[in-house]
């Protein structure tokens, strides 16, 4: 009973931090715009980028990366077990996109995904690789190709990929795959778009 009350605690406290629409806050508080009228009217770093501009993106990225690290640090201070904070960062990762303080609409969970990871690394200790990898094959792919969505959807897989073949741990394998199969399914139309040759290309990159 009192694992599974703290596992419920746990899930609550991840969707609830996750839910934080920073996105919509930055927009709303400093630019005095919905992104969700703009854009791919996604509540992510990637369109708060492409709307507001370079910096405000970087911001956004920023605080959404760091508000899944707090939950990673929260879930090993209170019960101090790994695969609680696994199950929070999980937690986070939905809350992040289907925020209840956003109308359940929000962002791709790639952000989630390296605030995972780094809160991982920070927490528990596992290799700096597993967040310096995905970042430098995201920015490889972004400079080569200019697409956000397939540097996104590549160093998921890629990561996945390299904790499965050379990190001994079963949970954090699990968790990578699953934030990689949210990130593709929160990516489809974005593929679609790829294989049409119609997908946005960003400007500000070489």
């Amino acid at each position: 009973m009192k694992n599974i009350i703290e596992i419920f605690t746990v899930i609550i406290l991840g969707y609830f931090l996750g839910s934080v629409p920073f996105a919509l806050v930055v927009g709303k508080v400093f630019y005095h715009k919905d992104i969700r009228n703009y854009g791919s009217k996604n509540l992510g770093g990637g369109n708060a980028g492409r709307v507001l501009g370079k910096e405000a993106g970087l911001v956004v990225m920023t605080l959404d990366i760091l508000k899944v690290t707090l939950v990673v640090f929260l879930t090993t201070l209170f019960f101090n077990l790994e695969i609680v904070s696994i199950i929070g960062g999980l937690a986070a990762a939905v809350g992040h996109c289907y925020p209840i303080f956003a109308k359940f609409k929000g962002g791709k969970a790639v952000a989630v995904m390296y605030g995972f990871l780094f809160g991982m690394v920070l927490f528990w200790e596992y290799s700096l690789w597993i967040f310096l990898l995905p970042l430098i094959s995201f920015l490889v792919v972004l400079y080569l190709w200019k697409i956000i969505a397939l540097a996104s959807i590549l160093s998921a897989i890629i990561n996945t990929i390299f904790i499965g073949v050379f990190i001994k741990s079963s949970h954090l394998f699990w968790a990578s795959l699953l934030f990689t199969a949210v990130i593709i399914v929160r990516h489809r139309k974005n593929i679609e778009r790829i294989f049409r040759k119609e997908e946005n290309k960003i400007t500000w990159m070489g």
